[in-house]
């Protein structure tokens, strides 16, 4: 057999198989090929193989015998030329029967396996696709939780960022609108204190030029009245009974400390037992203090307070003018006689520094109740000043700013007053004491 007679059978082999399958699919759900005719090709092709090297059979005689022997020596000739394509066309054979031999197992056994393995293959794939698909949508949908959970929680940390920012900033607005009231108002009042120190200075050159115009005339002299007599009983002890323990004292004395803290020079006039001089020095406040008891100035010694007998207008006179920055006197103005209470205002105001501040304290003539009960226990007391006769002696002689603060409500020592209105008893029966403050201009 050919070579070219066996290519064209192969071909007819492919040509067949392409045709039954187009899409080059042979398995799954489309028929499996038919192997016979490519058995009956292999058949043929074994037929000419074995044909090859042999003699035509003929009729007998010995002219057909002498010819078939000339045709045995040809062959035997040539047998040595067609030898090798004998032995290329029975290989060539094995292997179709090899070929065929595989596609055969195949048909029976292996195909099938190969379209079951298909079969099984491809519901693994479709059921690991399923999960996949699943396990997909599932991280997707975390993902979405989370990042509406984060875009919340970053929401919610933003507006939190913003009030809290708000509320800082509505502080600070706060905190700048104070300071700018509170500079606003030290200003306003540094203005007043200007105003009033030169409203008093002009006040005061108009009088000196109308004294200086005024005809001459003898100036009377200044009265030389004496100091009041001094007790001849225990006045500590009678102060103790009457004004309360020093504890009593120092604790409504406590009002004063914002006036006199920060002070480098305060004078105590009258200065008793020296509970305000503790106050002072309890305070680290530079004080010291003058009074006619040498009894009192004694205790107030043991104590290591400073202290001097003393007159308050002889000491004042002493002092260099403008050399204090705080003058104090509690219970004395009602002690001194009317006519020298002036005289110890302007030596007050005159001896104070700009700024510097005096307080007194003295019972109050606007509380009935301190005639009934207080006023009078002690005998030294000449006769109430009511605070605004104090207020006009301090504006005469430069002080301004005045305040008045009323101390003691009588209605503590005298229960029966809370049964009178309000209103009446605040007008008839409010402070024992009263306190009044003002500031050299």
């Amino acid at each position: 057999m050919e070579t070219g007679e066996l290519m064209a059978i192969l071909q007819e082999v492919q040509d067949r198989v392409r045709a039954r399958h187009p899409d080059g699919t042979g398995f799954g759900s489309a028929p499996l090929p038919d192997l016979l005719p490519l058995l009956h090709a292999r058949d043929a092709a074994e037929a000419k193989v074995a044909s090859i090297g042999m003699v035509n059979p003929r009729a007998g005689g010995p002219i057909n015998w002498l010819a078939q022997q000339v045709k045995k020596a040809v062959a035997r000739a040539l047998d040595w030329h067609v030898r090798e394509q004998v032995e290329f066309n029975r290989n060539l054979m094995a292997c179709v029967q090899a070929t065929l031999e595989a596609l055969e197992e195949i048909r029976g056994s292996g195909l099938t396996d190969l379209r079951l393995h298909w079969v099984d293959w491809r519901q693994a794939w479709e059921y690991k696709l399923v999960v996949n698909e699943t396990k997909l949508l599932r991280g997707l949908a975390e993902l979405s939780a989370a990042y509406q959970y984060r875009s919340g929680q970053t929401e919610s940390f933003f507006r939190d960022l913003m009030k809290l920012q708000h509320s800082e900033f509505t502080a600070a607005a706060e905190r700048s609108g104070v300071d700018i009231q509170k500079r606003l108002w030290a200003d306003m009042e540094k203005i007043r204190k200007d105003y009033d120190h030169l409203i008093h200075s002009e006040l005061r050159l108009i009088r000196q030029r109308t004294a200086a115009m005024a005809p001459a005339a003898a100036a009377p002299p200044a009265p030389n009245l004496p100091a009041p007599p001094q007790p001849e009983f225990d006045y500590a002890r009678f102060a103790e009974r009457f004004r309360g323990s020093e504890d009593y004292v120092k604790k409504g004395q406590q009002v004063y400390l914002p006036y006199f803290t920060g002070r480098r020079e305060v004078l105590d006039i009258g200065c008793g037992r020296g509970e305000f001089l503790e106050l002072m020095r309890d305070s680290g406040v530079p004080a010291r203090g003058i009074d006619l008891s040498r009894e009192s100035i004694e205790l107030c010694r043991q104590k290591n307070l400073q202290a001097e007998v003393a007159d308050l207008f002889a000491y004042l006179a002493d002092l260099p003018e403008q050399s204090l920055d705080g003058i104090f006197s509690s219970q004395v103005v009602e002690h001194l006689p009317p006519e020298r209470l002036p005289e110890m205002i302007r030596l007050a105001a005159s001896r104070l520094h700009r700024d510097g501040v005096l307080a007194i304290e003295t019972p109050n003539p606007e509380c009935l109740a301190i005639f009934a009960s207080h006023f009078y226990l002690d005998p030294t007391h000449t006769r109430p000043v009511p605070h605004p006769l104090l207020g006009f002696y301090m504006e005469e002689y430069g002080l301004g700013g005045i305040e008045v603060h009323r101390l003691s409500p009588a209605v503590e020592s005298m229960p029966a007053l809370a049964s009178l209105p309000a209103d009446f008893r605040e007008a008839f029966f409010g402070g024992l004491d009263y306190a009044i403050v003002g500031r050299k201009l």
